[in-house]
């Protein structure tokens, strides 16, 4: 009874449930077409201004999980804003030490998860597109 009771009573808390996707200010020059489908498959939810917000993200206390990850995801890098973020030229080597994506990412985000090769893949695919300069950046707006 009291774990219902707390369930509903979560519901109430506003944080998680605004769900904005910004409008793209920028977008990278991808190294390819294989970059970029990787990209949006594990880490544009996070990292872009493009997130799907699966049905779940408007469930308390689940919601306030995937709301933190997107905003702390879009602080750090974001595609869709110039420069990419602080940590742009940093994507590949997170991706190669298991930094990113985080272990309680998964779980919500199945389609993160990639095979061994995926993976090697989209690390060579973000030093080439981002390198440690940030990467080629096309201010134009229109998110493509």
């Amino acid at each position: 009874m009291f774990l219902a009771a707390a369930f509903v009573l979560a519901q109430l808390v506003p944080y998680g449930r605004a769900h904005a996707n910004p409008p793209a200010q920028a977008g990278p020059q991808w190294d390819s077409p294989q970059t970029q489908a990787l990209f949006d498959r594990a880490c544009a939810d996070c990292h872009s201004n493009q997130t799907r917000w699966p049905w779940y993200s408007s469930v308390a206390p689940v919601s306030w999980l995937v709301q933190k990850h997107v905003d702390e995801g879009r602080s750090k890098f974001n595609v869709n804003v110039p420069g990419f973020g602080r940590e742009a030229d940093e994507a590949a080597g997170q991706v190669r030490s298991g930094e990113i994506p985080e272990k309680t990412d998964l779980p919500l985000h199945p389609e993160a998860r990639l095979t061994a090769t995926e993976h090697d893949q989209l690390v060579r695919g973000l030093a080439a597109t981002f390198g440690a300069e940030g990467g080629a950046e096309r201010g134009d707006g229109d998110g493509d």
